[in-house]
């Protein structure tokens, strides 16, 4: 299967995700809006929702990954699926142990993670009570991120890709739970999606086993033990979690800053929501399939079909997250008066999330490449580089968040977090340029002007569009007429995006089609 093809099936599958995902949230700001019972459930799923990322996305497919696709090309399946169980084994194990000590140390937890809910302990209670119910999520999704990896490595990422829809199925769930009960904006409702939330790790979990076993890959766990693969497997996730998670961690410590700011976690959701739409779509997707595709191809000392892996990947991911961005900067008050703005979700809240989302946007580009750069370390079993920059990007993070905080609230915290995704991201790809792991090849060289060019021009376009459509956003004018304004909005800027990317040579629309096609 090749990278495109493979990128596109991750992508397609995440983008089915990412829409139910919207129909989630826009179920959530009806019911919750951005009171205290949202803002304690937010806080609540991002504890776990921290650990699942540097797992799923960082720890295992950065470091568990590479070995085990080279045991698959060099040692046969058979020998890739003892280690597998032996990684899985250990992984429960510490997992089991890690999760009791942390549900009953929650509270300490809670004042580390949510430093201003303190002063109120309503919300203080209920951030404790709703993230003991949402942390086993945790231990279920940790494992569904081993079997993850398992079938990336062997080709198979449809399964692995189609886990996240099934989240969103069950918390949609729980919002017509929610409905039936009319439990409404009360802590009930909380108790409910974080009883929700702990299901769907559950029933993703259990989809993943099924696929590992039809894979041949059953993994039954065993008496953990501390073997020497198992030690390399820590060696190189320890400073993995820290690089390969660093939008999380970031994440986290914009929630951390945030909840000394009213309403601020709750603004940052609902923008973080939306711009993680194309970040999931695009950036994570080729990460995924690219880490195993590099190390398969180091492996056989295929250097030059690395390299022009990486290229595509850039090029691909440019030419999707840069228009993306730009849309998102250009159009912020039409999409969240369109997606969030109903029942508990006010005005006020429309205004106050979109400069959050406007600088989240900034950074979109960054974190899409992180993710393209990134695993030409991982494929070297170089996890320590990434993880020193890492390092620097949160530390940029803390100290503009708090700085930028005072002068911008928490539209701030969103510039410092897409500012430190830029630095990581500057970092990773002049550090593999100089060390001669990464160039830029004569066809990426020529696109990339072209591709800000015609992203520039559809983001211009989108403006106009956007004033000449001012009345359809106006506070009673109705959601058709916001509905039907973002529709033409939408697609207007992605038919001329394709459309000037064709004129330019960014990407010719027959090469999309192929793209497509595969």
């Amino acid at each position: 299967m090749s990278l495109l093809k493979s990128a596109a099936t991750v992508g397609s599958l995440t983008l089915v995700s990412r829409v139910l995902g919207f129909v989630r949230d826009q179920l959530i700001a009806f019911v919750l809006g951005t009171g205290f019972v949202a803002e304690a459930f937010f806080v609540a799923q991002r504890f776990p929702n921290l650990f699942r990322a540097l797992f799923a996305e960082g720890a295992f497919n950065n470091a568990f990954v590479p070995l085990f696709a080279k045991r698959v090309e060099g040692e046969g399946e058979a020998k890739a699926l003892d280690f597998a169980i032996e990684v899985f084994s250990f992984l429960l194990a510490w997992l089991i142990v890690f999760s009791a000590i942390a549900m009953m140390a929650m509270p300490l937890v809670i004042y580390v993670i949510a430093p201003g809910f303190k002063a109120n302990s309503k919300t203080f209670q209920l951030t404790v009570d709703l993230t003991r119910i949402c942390f086993p999520y945790l231990l279920f999704m940790s494992l569904t991120a081993l079997q993850s990896g398992v079938l990336n490595s062997l080709n198979r990422f449809t399964a692995a890709a189609a886990a996240p829809i099934l989240l969103n199925v069950v918390m949609i769930a729980s919002n017509v739970v929610a409905w039936f009960l009319a439990t409404g904006n009360t802590p009930e409702t909380g108790y409910i999606f974080a009883w929700g939330l702990f299901a769907s790790g559950i029933v993703q979990f259990a989809l993943l086993a099924i696929a590992c076993r039809r894979a041949g890959m059953r993994l039954v766990p065993r008496w953990p033990r501390l073997t020497p693969d198992v030690k390399k497997v820590i060696k190189l996730s320890v400073p993995g979690i820290v690089s390969g998670g660093v939008m999380q961690i970031n994440l986290l410590v914009a929630t951390m800053i945030a909840t000394t700011l009213p309403g601020a976690v709750a603004f940052l959701y609902y923008a973080d929501r939306l711009y993680q739409l194309p970040l999931g779509v695009i950036g994570v997707a080729i990460g995924v399939v690219l880490l195993p595709n590099l190390s398969r191809r180091l492996r056989a000392d295929d250097v030059a079909g690395a390299l022009n892996s990486q290229n595509r990947a850039l090029e691909l991911s440019i030419f999707l997250t840069l228009p993306a961005a730009i849309a998102l900067m250009a159009i912020p008050h039409p999409i969240i008066h369109t997606v969030f703005e109903h029942g508990a979700f006010t005005r006020s809240d429309t205004f106050a999330v979109a400069p959050a989302l406007l600088a989240f946007a900034s950074g979109l580009p960054a974190f899409s490449l992180s993710k393209v750069f990134q695993p030409g370390f991982y494929a070297r079993e170089d996890t320590k580089t990434p993880m020193r920059f890492a390092v620097i990007s949160v530390i940029v993070n803390v100290v503009g968040s708090v700085l930028l905080s005072r002068v911008m609230g928490h539209v701030g915290i969103a510039l410092a977090t897409s500012l430190a995704a830029w630095v990581n991201a500057v970092l990773l790809g002049i550090t593999l340029s100089r060390r001669g792991l990464f160039t830029l090849d004569e066809r990426t060289r020529k696109r990339l002007p072209r591709i800000v060019a015609a992203a520039l021009l559809m983001g211009g376009l989108l403006l106009a569009g956007s004033w000449a459509l001012e009345g359809n956003y106006a506070e009673n004018a109705g959601f058709l007429a916001a509905a039907w304004g973002l529709a033409v909005l939408v697609s207007g800027g992605v038919v001329s995006y394709f459309v000037l990317a064709h004129v330019t040579g960014a990407m010719r629309l027959s090469e999309f089609k192929c793209i497509l096609k595969r």
